[in-house]
C-alpha cells in the first residue's frame, strides 16, 4: 500500500479528532514505515496547513548521516542549508520556518501567555512565584470556582513551557527517543479540552480539526528500544500558541455560558454523570502532563532550558555547596534504618460519591491483608545510591533482570540519568539536573531512577549486606503504602472527613506547613533531604510527596472498575503487566496526583521524579500482578480469589489475575481432549451434532506445519505461546527439538508438570455452578518419553523475540507456530519484526489467529486491521495487512485454511472459535 503525500494531507484534514480514525492513520504510517516502501518529507515552503501536515519518514536514513546531538538550532540551519556536505536529523526540518526562535530565546512577554498572564493568575504570591491551588470541591462548583482552576492549570503549564529556550527544545526528541518532542505536549492538553467536551456534549465542534486530530493521542513507552515515534513535520510554535488563544477563549465561554454550570440557584454538584466532568478530566489530564513535561525539560539539553521568571522556587537546600564526591553516611546523608510496619487490612478504592475527580482505575475496591514488614526509614538517598554506582553496580550482571540488563546496555547507563559527571571519568564526581537548573550534588535527596535501577540496587544491597528477613530486599507495595501514609492524611481519614485528603484543602503554597507537611502541590520546584519533615505516626518520612515511590505492583484495576465513557482508554491499555503502579506523589504532583486516592504508573524503563524505598519482610510481598492471556477472550475474572494450583505447583501471596487456576484448568482440557477418560468426563456432553471436529486444536495446528513440509536445516522446531504444550509435543513427534515458551509462568509450570509426572496432574472440569470434576490429565497417543525429552518450556515474551534471538535464548527453527496468539499481544507488529531472526531459509511459520482484538490486550493503535480506512471509508483488514506484512518481512503465502476450535466453559457451556490458519515460508 502506497500512500502519497498530498493524499496524507488531506486525510489528515477530514479526521476531524476522531481517535480511531487517527489511530488508522498512524497504523498506515507505522506499516509504511516498518515496510520500508515510503518516505515523504513536508517543504517547509508550502502554506501554512500543508506546513503542518504529518510526515512519514523512512527509518532506515542511510543517506542521512546524524548531525551532532548538541549543536544549536543556528548550526541546524546552517546544515539544512548546505546539504552538499552536511546532513541532518529528521527533526531539524521543523526548524527555522519563521521567527519563532527569536521570539522564543530570552525570558516570555507577556503575550506567551494565552490565558491568564501569572502575575494576575490564581496561585499566584506575593513574590510572583505561581503554585496549585487545592483540588475542587465538586458538590460546591460554582462557575467563578471552575474559572479560578482553569486559568490556574492553563497558567502553571505555560509557564512550564516557558522554560524552553529557543524553537529548538520543542522539536529535538527526547534523548532516549521513545516519547513526542515537546511541541505535541505543547498542543495536546488544549486539544484534549476540545475533544472531550466535544465527546461529552459541551461543545458541538471542533476548534481546528487537524490539530484535534495530530495532537490527540500521546505515547507510552511501550518498549525501551522502541525509537519509532511519529516522525512528522510538526506545526509551528506560533501556530500552536495562536490555536491554544482560541481554546483558551472557547473553553472560557463554555463555563461562563453552558447551562450545567448554572449557579444562580446556588453551588452546583459535578459528577461522573454531569457533562462538565469532562471539563475537570481536562484540568486533571493537563496537571499529569505538567508532571510528565517536566521530565522532558530534565532530559533536555541544558542550553536549550531556561527557568522561568514565575517558576516556584527549588528547595532552599538546593542552595548548598556539597562535596561532589564520597559521600559519608551521617554526614552528607542519613542512615537509613529499618521500621517495622504492621501487619494491617488495608482498604483500597475511592468512594464513588468523593467529590472530587478521579480517574477510572481509582473507582472499585480491594481488600489486602498486609503482613508484618520493615520499610527503610528514608526513600534511598542520592548518597546511599552512590555506593551502588561506585561499587559498579550498573557492570555486574548479577543484579540485573534479563530486560533490565539489556536496557542498561542499550542505553549505556553507568548511573542514574539526572546524575550529570562533573569530573574525569572514574572519578564519581556528580552534579544534579533538575528541571531548569544544574545544582551541586545534594546527596540527602532521594535518588531519581527507574524500576530496573530500584530492584537491581535491592539486589546489590542483598549481596552486600543480608536482608533482615530471609527474603531479599525489595520496593514497597501499594497496600504497604498506606500502611505507613500518614493516618490523618490516608485513605481511612478521607472517607471519613473529606478534608483529610489534604489537597482538597491546601494549595501549593501552604502543602509544607502542619503536622501532615510534605512536598507536594508544586510547594517547591525541587526535591528536599529526605530528612526534613517529620514522620508519619510509623516513624517513615516521605510517605508522601518529595517523590514518587516504585512499588511491586503491576498497574491494575480493583473490584467494580469501570471505564468512563468520556476517556474509555485512559486506564485499559496499561492492564498488561508490564506497568508498575507509583504511589505518593512528588514535589510536582497536583491536583488529583497529590490525592491520597491517586493511582498512577509507567514502564519500568521510564524516568519519572521516582525513587523508592527498601522494604523486607517474611512473607511473599501483598502485590497484585498481571500477565497478559495469550488465547481466545479468556481472562481470569478480575475480582476471582487467586488459589493455589493443586498438586506442587508454586503458590505465592501476590495476586495474579492471568495466571489464575480456573485458567489453567481450562487450558489443560484444551490442550490434552483424552483426559477425562478414566473418569467418564467427555471432553463435549455427547448431542446430536456435537463439535467434535473442534477439538485436538493445538495438536491439529503442529500437524499443519508437518504437513506443509518445510525445508528441513537443523531439524528444530518452536512454539511460540505454547501455554500448556499440547501442540509442542506434537511437534516433537516429528522434529528432532522443540523450543517452547509461554508469557505465563503457571502455564509453562504446568507443560513442565505433564513433561515430567502428567500422570501426577490433576486438574478441574466445571460442571454446573460450583460443582466441578477432578480429573487426571492424560497426554495423546504417540507421546512416549522419548517425544517428551525433545521439548524444552521455558517464560518468555512473544513481543521480544528479536531480542530473546540477539541473547542466545531463541536459536533459528524449520518450522514456527503461534496459536490463537497474534490478537493478544501488546504489540502484535513487534513480534512479527522477530520472525525473520529465527525461521531458517525455506523454514515454515504457521500463524493462526481469528483475528479477535479487544482493546484490554491490545491498544487499538497497535491492531493490524479492523478499523476503516479514515479517507476512503473502506473497510482494512487484519487478514490483508497481515499479508503485507510477511511478504515485506521475506515470506510468501504457501497455505491458507479455516480451523475451528471449541473450550469448553462447563458442561454446557462451550465456545466456538474459527481461527485463520495461514502458512509462509521464508524466502529470502
Amino acid at each position: 500500500m502506497f500512500v502519497r503525500q498530498a493524499f496524507l494531507n488531506a486525510s489528515l484534514r477530514s479526521i476531524g479528532g476522531k481517535r480511531q480514525q487517527l489511530s488508522a492513520v498512524r497504523m498506515l504510517a507505522s506499516r509504511l514505515r516498518l515496510s520500508n516502501k515510503t518516505f515523504i518529507r513536508q517543504q517547509s515552503s508550502v502554506s501554512r496547513h500543508n506546513s503542518t501536515a504529518a510526515a512519514l519518514v523512512d527509518d532506515y536514513e542511510d543517506d542521512l548521516p546524524l548531525v551532532d546531538p548538541t549543536i544549536g538550532h543556528a548550526a541546524a540551519v546552517k546544515a539544512r542549508a548546505s546539504k552538499e556536505t552536511s546532513h541532518e536529523e529528521a527533526w531539524m526540518v521543523n526548524l527555522g520556518r519563521g521567527n519563532d526562535n527569536e521570539w522564543l530565546t530570552g525570558p516570555r512577554p507577556v503575550e506567551w501567555f494565552t490565558g491568564l498572564e501569572p502575575t494576575k493568575c490564581p496561585g499566584v504570591d506575593a513574590h510572583g512565584k505561581i503554585r496549585s491551588l487545592p483540588l475542587p470541591n465538586l458538590n460546591e462548583v460554582t462557575r467563578k470556582s471552575v474559572k479560578e482552576y482553569f486559568d490556574n492549570s492553563w497558567t502553571l503549564y505555560e509557564t512550564l513551557f516557558a522554560g524552553l529556550r529557543g524553537e529548538e527544545g520543542f522539536y529535538r526528541p527526547p534523548p532516549h527517543g521513545l516519547r513526542h518532542p515537546q511541541i505535541f505536549y505543547y498542543g495536546h492538553t488544549p486539544c484534549l479540552y476540545i475533544n472531550k467536551l466535544r465527546v461529552a456534549g459541551v461543545l458541538l465542534k471542533a476548534v481546528n480539526p487537524y490539530f484535534e486530530s495530530i495532537f490527540e493521542v500521546g505515547v507510552d513507552e511501550m518498549l525501551w528500544d522502541d525509537m519509532h515515534k511519529n516522525d512528522m513535520v510538526w506545526p509551528t510554535v506560533s501556530e500552536v500558541h495562536e490555536y491554544r488563544k482560541d481554546v483558551y477563549n472557547t473553553v472560557v465561554d463554555a463555563i461562563a455560558t453552558h447551562p450545567s454550570l448554572d449557579d444562580s440557584n446556588g453551588p452546583v454538584k459535578v459528577n461522573q454523570n454531569h457533562p462538565m466532568w469532562a471539563l475537570f478530566m481536562g484540568f486533571e489530564h493537563e496537571r499529569i502532563h505538567l508532571e510528565t513535561s517536566s521530565v522532558l525539560f530534565r532530559e533536555t539539553p541544558y542550553h536549550l532550558v531556561q527557568t522561568p521568571e514565575n517558576w516556584p522556587s527549588l528547595h532552599p537546600s538546593a542552595l548548598r555547596d556539597t562535596v561532589r564526591s564520597n559521600p559519608v553516611e551521617g554526614v552528607d546523608y542519613p542512615p537509613n534504618r529499618m521500621i517495622p510496619g504492621n501487619k494491617e487490612k488495608v482498604d483500597l478504592g475511592k468512594p464513588p460519591d468523593f467529590p472530587s475527580f478521579g480517574w477510572d482505575n481509582e473507582y472499585g475496591d480491594r481488600t489486602v491483608d498486609v503482613p508484618d514488614f520493615l520499610a527503610s526509614e528514608y526513600m534511598v538517598t542520592n548518597g546511599e545510591f552512590y555506593e551502588f554506582v561506585a561499587d559498579g553496580g550498573y557492570r555486574k550482571k548479577e543484579y540485573w533482570c534479563d530486560d533490565s540488563w539489556a536496557w542498561r546496555v542499550h542505553r549505556n547507563m553507568k548511573w542514574p540519568f539526572f546524575w550529570q559527571p562533573a569530573g574525569p571519568a572514574g572519578s564519581h564526581e556528580y552534579t544534579l539536573r533538575t528541571i531548569f537548573k544544574l545544582i551541586s550534588m545534594p546527596w540527602d535527596w532521594p535518588v531519581d531512577c527507574t524500576y530496573y535501577e530500584a530492584k537491581a540496587f535491592c539486589r546489590w544491597k542483598t549481596a552486600k549486606d543480608g536482608s533482615p528477613t530471609s527474603k531479599p530486599y525489595r520496593v514497597l507495595t501499594e497496600a504497604e503504602h498506606h500502611v505507613i501514609r500518614h493516618r490523618d492524611h490516608s485513605l481511612k481519614a478521607a472517607r471519613e472527613d473529606v478534608t483529610a485528603d489534604k489537597v482538597m484543602v491546601l494549595g501549593g503554597d501552604a502543602f509544607a506547613e502542619g503536622s501532615t507537611a510534605s512536598n507536594l502541590n508544586l510547594s517547591f520546584s525541587s526535591q528536599n533531604p529526605v530528612d526534613f519533615f517529620a514522620p508519619s505516626h510509623t516513624g517513615h518520612r516521605d510517605t508522601t510527596g518529595n517523590a514518587w515511590e516504585w512499588t511491586e505492583d503491576h498497574f491494575n484495576p480493583l473490584k467494580g472498575f469501570e471505564v468512563h465513557h468520556v476517556y474509555d482508554d485512559f486506564s485499559t491499555p496499561c492492564f498488561d503487566g508490564k506497568h508498575s503502579m507509583i504511589v505518593g506523589g512528588s514535589f510536582i504532583s497536583t491536583g488529583d496526583e497529590a490525592s491520597v486516592f491517586a493511582r498512577f504508573h509507567f514502564r519500568p524503563h521510564f524516568l519519572q521524579h521516582a525513587g523508592f524505598r527498601l522494604v523486607a519482610s517474611e512473607k511473599d510481598a501483598p502485590a497484585t500482578h498481571l500477565f497478559a492471556g495469550n488465547f481466545e477472550g479468556q481472562v481470569a475474572a478480575r475480582d476471582a480469589d487467586v488459589k493455589s494450583i493443586p498438586q506442587g505447583a508454586e503458590n505465592t501471596s501476590s495476586e495474579n489475575i492471568y495466571e489464575s487456576t480456573n485458567l489453567l484448568n481450562m487450558y489443560l482440557g484444551l490442550h490434552y481432549p483424552l483426559s477425562g477418560t478414566e473418569e467418564g468426563v467427555p471432553a463435549i456432553l455427547d448431542h446430536n451434532n456435537a463439535p467434535y471436529h473442534g477439538l485436538n486444536f493445538p495438536q491439529r495446528v503442529a500437524n499443519l506445519l508437518v504437513h506443509l513440509e518445510p525445508k528441513k536445516s537443523n531439524g528444530r522446531a518452536l512454539d511460540i505461546g505454547c501455554a500448556v504444550g499440547g501442540a509442542s509435543f506434537e511437534l516433537a513427534k516429528t522434529f528432532e527439538h522443540v523450543d517452547a515458551f509461554d508469557f505465563s509462568e503457571s502455564f509453562i509450570e504446568g507443560a513442565k508438570r505433564m513433561q515430567t509426572d502428567h500422570r501426577g496432574v490433576h486438574f478441574r472440569i466445571p460442571v454446573e455452578g460450583d460443582i466441578y470434576e477432578e480429573i487426571c490429565a492424560v497426554h495423546d497417543e504417540g507421546v512416549t518419553p522419548e517425544v517428551l525429552r525433545k521439548v524444552e518450556f521455558f517464560t518468555g515474551d512473544a513481543c521480544q523475540i528479536g531480542q530473546m534471538a540477539r541473547d542466545g535464548q531463541l536459536s533459528t527453527y524449520d518450522g514456527v507456530i503461534m496459536s490463537n496468539l497474534l490478537c493478544r499481544l501488546p504489540d502484535p507488529m513487534q513480534c512479527l519484526d522477530g520472525l525473520p531472526h529465527v525461521v531458517n531459509e525455506g523454514g515454515i511459520a504457521v500463524l493462526v489467529t481469528p483475528f479477535s482484538w479487544l482493546e484490554e490486550f491490545t491498544h487499538r493503535s497497535k491492531w493490524l486491521g479492523g478499523f476503516y480506512d479514515p479517507v476512503s471509508g473502506e473497510p482494512l483488514r487484519s487478514k490483508d495487512q497481515l499479508h503485507s506484512v510477511m511478504e515485506a518481512r521475506g515470506f510468501e503465502k504457501i497455505h491458507e485454511e479455516e480451523i475451528p476450535l471449541v473450550i469448553r466453559e462447563h458442561q454446557r457451556k462451550y465456545q466456538y472459535i474459527i481461527s485463520e490458519a495461514t502458512g509462509w515460508r521464508k524466502v529470502e
